[in-house]
């Protein structure tokens, strides 16, 4: 329920991944195994197992791509494809994400809303009219006095061979790990990597409706493990009481 909860609170945060939880079987009590002896010529064909329950076993990222959605902002930007854009954490650590929405910090630097800023850090002069971004990356702006645009740089994205292995963290970061591999950069629409789309913003792949209906089957399942529980005791009260 927890996991379903956070699916539907990032509903709407820019280029949010939902999650899915993945159960196991608890441990099995064995009240007669298969093969064992039945008699004296003959085994049991099946056995008799009793479970003992279901944990959560983890949690998977669904990395399916949402929706593209049109800003008009030209330093919002979306991935059309796999990738993540590379940011600069305090501390120097790198972070991942596919939320492009980008602004401009009070030295010209594309950063993030919390100021991170973008890697390869890209500056943009002051007296620049205009920002283009292509579709591989390459960033150009329109200068004062200048009549053909200047190449202010080049955004590169990052690839992993596991992206399920990243590592979530807050403001829709994620950190590199051991089970995702090395950071892997190249240009946008090359190798596999997605192009990027200036004046739009990807939309959180979370369909309410799933969300909804799951909901509902995990609060039913509930109630019915609790009525079993309740059964149960009633059951043993009653063995009890008559032995």
């Amino acid at each position: 329920m927890r996991v379903i909860a956070n699916n539907l609170a990032n509903v709407g945060t820019t280029a949010f991944k939902r999650d899915r939880a993945n159960f196991a079987t608890l441990a099995y009590q064995d009240a007669r195994v298969a093969g064992a002896d039945s008699s004296t010529e003959t085994t049991y064909a099946t056995g008799l197992n009793l479970g003992t329950g279901v944990a959560i076993q983890s949690t998977t990222r669904m990395e399916t791509q949402g929706s593209l959605e049109t800003t008009g902002n030209n330093l919002d930007l979306a991935l059309d494809g796999d990738g993540y854009f590379q940011v600069q954490l305090p501390g120097g650590q790198l972070g991942y994400t596919r939320a492009g929405n980008f602004t401009r910090s009070s030295e010209g630097q594309l950063v993030t809303s919390q100021g991170y800023a973008l890697q390869p850090s890209i500056t943009v002069p002051d007296n620049a009219t205009s920002i283009t971004i292509s579709t591989d990356g390459t960033v150009s702006a329109q200068i004062a006095g200048q009549s053909d645009p200047t190449q202010l740089g080049q955004i590169t994205v990052a690839s992993f061979t596991n992206p399920g292995g990243l590592q979530a963290s807050s403001d829709n970061f994620m950190l590199e790990t051991a089970a995702s591999g090395p950071a892997q950069i190249g240009v946008p629409g090359e190798n596999g990597r997605g192009q990027i789309r200036q004046g739009m913003l990807e939309a959180s792949n979370v369909n309410i409706v799933e969300e909804l209906v799951d909901m509902i089957e995990t609060q039913r399942a509930y109630e019915i493990n609790s009525k079993m529980i309740s059964a149960v005791d009633q059951m043993l009260q009653n063995a009890n009481q008559t032995l």
